[in-house]
């Protein structure tokens, strides 16, 4: 099977961002609180999704997110992989080879989706898109580059949380491997057991089931 990029995991990058004219620095300061209300809004989510990688291959799949920090991408039937957020780890469950990879969630650009108590203002910037009913985001912990960036998008939408509807985001990594994500049929408040987040492990000699 052909290796799906790591963008999601943990993944360094460096972008370069203009400096904003201090009124655009304002209204993008209220931008980033209302993606941080919304953050906050969300205590689960569940939505289908479609990866594209920089190769062009496309795999599908269904979003389960429960806050703070659990999250599933359970791939399309015949992709032997799972990705897996038990609320402390972002773990890669590779069934083919047998292998799980981990990393602490904060070390992963989708720690900046995972954890409410994060503060966008601090690593965040909105990006322009040239649409006012689209809003983007890039979050980057310049503290620690190393962690990766995520670029979440966003449709303005009355009638879901904080007026937002997470579109998708984006990942990128040092050797600028491209992981974009985006979500269709998302359903909010819906109730998930913490069970969705176990996962069997493949290891030979390794646990019977994880999380």
């Amino acid at each position: 099977m052909k290796r799906i990029s790591l963008a999601l995991a943990a993944a360094p990058v460096v972008l370069a961002v203009p400096l904003a004219a201090p009124l655009l620095a304002q209204q993008g300061q209220s931008e980033l609180s209302r993606v941080n209300a919304y953050i906050r809004a969300v205590s689960s989510m569940t939505a289908d999704f479609s990866q594209t990688d920089r190769n062009g291959q496309t795999l599908t799949g269904q979003l389960t997110l429960k806050q703070p920090g659990k999250i599933r991408f359970q791939y399309q039937k015949g992709v032997p992989l799972l990705i897996v957020g038990d609320g402390k780890a972002l773990i890669m469950i590779d069934y083919e080879v047998r292998q799980v990879q981990r990393w602490p969630i904060g070390n992963s650009p989708l720690g900046a989706l995972l954890d409410p108590s994060k503060d966008l203002s601090k690593f965040g910037k909105v990006v322009p898109t040239g649409d006012p009913s689209i809003l983007s985001v890039q979050a980057r912990d310049p503290k620690r580059p190393e962690y990766g960036t995520i670029t979440m998008i966003f449709r303005r939408d009355a009638a879901s949380p904080a007026g937002l509807q997470l579109y998708g985001w984006v990942a990128l990594d040092s050797q600028n491997n491209r992981t974009a994500i985006r979500l269709s049929n998302q359903r909010y408040g819906v109730p998930i057991a913490d069970s969705a987040f176990r996962w069997t492990d493949p290891r030979p000699k390794g646990r019977s089931a994880g999380g």
